[in-house]
């Protein structure tokens, strides 16, 4: 960093102080076994984007039972409760999200091995849930007392096809929130600020087919789908800011003899700068409709009795830019160096965090503590190791954004009411 905000430092020496901070960094740490039990709990039940209603339906009588006000469930399937603060300080919502990325079927049994746990899903978002629950006990056990209010939860549909439904819903609902801290990855020193966009597609030839030989001449939806990937292939993107494209799935035809009545594209596009996302979009949907139209003059047809073609917009996760300056990014960098951890701003990524940073509201993505690795697959594993520092880091970064209120020296919040 070229310089340390002085305000957001002087919070942290005042903070380190606290015996109240001190009780509960100790509590988050002898609290780790049975965070770790509660994750290992979490991921065994499964939690695909859409329904997470059981996994979803037991977080709520955690959060219920861990004493936090109004929990409760909203109309897209978020769950949440809030802490009261004792002034008119901001609003910070923390939560992890309760969707995991694999299908009802996968069997999402944790096992062990050397202390190593092994599960789909065992690291994300389980292990953000556990950390969240980890540190509601920490306030709670030892009454720190916050200006603002945090309101604490779990989010759906953040893997995949849930197109971050649940975030977007919740700030759609709570528009006094000024502030938001995700809970995802394990990482106690990484810093995610910046979220990388992105739209994916489902695109869908569909032409009057006929027989390979007998209707030889008519256009094909095989053809303008492998004409348009061809295209997309070759386009020339950025490298800054990183802008991405991948046709990731073909599907259509039936037979080898057969001309292709429909084909479908499964199109992803990503990049961290709003602007080049939406150029890529279009010259996307410029080369998707060159390609129908390529196919149709190929053998004289027209649209009206050749190749059309529809595109369906399946995802949107909009570009999140923060500044390494911002009040939210500093004091994460504070909160860090506070346990004696050296901060690391990440590159962007694409989580929950995306949706508040593009409509303007500070927030961070930060990780939930051990060691982790095959994310995504059903391989994925989780070591605890140092794990609590996870929730150490993220409890010292809630307190600098929404101030304490002590006996020996009041903490003013750090984040600004919107």
């Amino acid at each position: 960093m070229k310089h340390v905000n002085r305000e957001v430092h002087s919070a942290y020496v005042h903070i380190k102080t606290l015996e109240s901070v001190s009780q509960a960094l100790q509590f988050l740490k002898n609290d780790a076994g049975d965070t770790l039990k509660e994750q290992i709990a979490l991921a065994e039940i499964p939690a695909p984007p859409f329904t997470e209603d059981k996994r979803a339906t037991v977080y709520q009588e955690w959060l219920h039972s861990l004493g936090l006000e109004n929990v409760k469930r909203d109309t897209e399937g978020n769950v949440y409760g809030i802490r009261k603060g004792k002034g008119s300080g901001p609003i910070l919502f923390v939560s992890a999200h309760i969707d995991s990325v694999f299908s009802a079927d996968v069997d999402t049994t944790v096992t062990e091995k050397k202390g190593v746990y092994y599960g789909p899903g065992i690291t994300d978002d389980a292990r953000g849930l556990a950390a969240l629950l980890s540190i509601v006990r920490a306030f709670q056990e030892t009454g720190i007392q916050t200006v603002g209010d945090i309101i604490f939860g779990g989010t759906v549909g953040e893997e995949g096809p849930g197109n971050l439904r649940g975030v977007k819903a919740f700030f759609q609902e709570n528009k006094d929130v000024d502030g938001f801290i995700s809970i995802d990855a394990v990482s106690p020193s990484d810093i995610v600020y910046k979220g990388t966009g992105s739209y994916r597609y489902q695109v869908t030839y569909e032409g009057p087919g006929g027989h390979s030989f007998g209707a030889f001449g008519t256009p094909s939806a095989v053809h303008a789908a492998a004409r348009a990937t061809t295209e997309i292939a070759d386009l020339q993107t950025e490298e800054n800011p990183r802008t991405t494209f991948n046709v990731g799935v073909i599907e259509g035809g039936t037979i080898p003899t057969a001309i292709a009545e429909t084909c479908q594209l499964g199109v992803d596009i990503r990049s961290n700068g709003e602007a080049e996302l939406e150029k890529l979009e279009e010259k996307i949907y410029r080369t998707l409709a060159r390609a129908a139209k390529v196919e149709n003059e190929r053998w004289g047809y027209t649209e009206a009795d050749g190749i059309t073609y529809r595109i369906e917009k399946v995802g949107n996760r909009p570009v999140g830019m923060q500044a390494e300056d911002d009040i939210v990014v500093q004091t994460a960098l504070e909160a860090t160096k506070a346990l004696s951890l050296k901060p690391r701003l990440s590159e962007a990524v694409s989580t929950d965090a995306n949706y508040p940073i593009s409509i303007g509201i500070p927030a961070l993505t930060l990780g939930g503590g051990g060691e982790a690795g095959a994310a995504h697959s059903l391989d994925e594993w989780y070591h605890p190791h140092n794990s609590y520092l996870g929730p150490q880091r993220i409890l010292l970064t809630i307190l600098g954004l929404v101030g304490i209120y002590d006996e020996v020296e009041e903490i003013r919040p750090l984040l600004k009411r919107q």
